[in-house]
């Protein structure tokens, strides 16, 4: 996988495409460090990345092993730390799983959304709580 990037520097914008696809998206600073948040700044990208991959490794293992599952639905909350450097100190992800998820097969898709690639790609010290909610 290959990602090009061009930034703007007046309008601290950064796109960027996504070679094999040729799609692209667009990134600007939030306002709290200078930019119009007019669209994804990076570090929401980060947050976005996390919840997307947590459902998609859900859907992708609950395919293989026919696990009902339906669409669930995912809502993260960053938070930026407030001293030291700026970086990403909390991505809260919330979890609405859809009518219809056994109980016999919870625990083993929390565990899947909870070991997905991007959770475990995260520095240790960023926290990551993920909750759940069933129909």
């Amino acid at each position: 996988m290959s990602v090009e990037m061009h930034a703007k520097q007046n309008d601290l914008m950064t796109e960027l495409t996504h070679g094999p696809s040729g799609s692209s998206i667009r990134t600007v600073p939030p306002k709290d460090n200078g930019g119009d948040a007019s669209t994804f700044s990076p570090t929401d990208l980060v947050g976005a990345a996390l919840a997307s991959c947590a459902i998609t490794t859900m859907v992708l293992i609950a395919k293989r092993e026919h696990i009902p599952l339906g669409d669930p639905k995912g809502r993260v909350e960053k938070t930026m730390s407030e001293a030291g450097p700026r970086r990403i100190a909390r991505l809260s992800l919330h979890i609405e799983m859809p009518e219809g998820v056994l109980p016999q097969h919870r625990a083993r898709l929390e565990e899947i959304a909870r070991g997905c690639p991007v959770a475990r790609s995260l520095h240790p010290e960023l926290q990551v709580p993920m909750s759940f909610s069933y129909a």
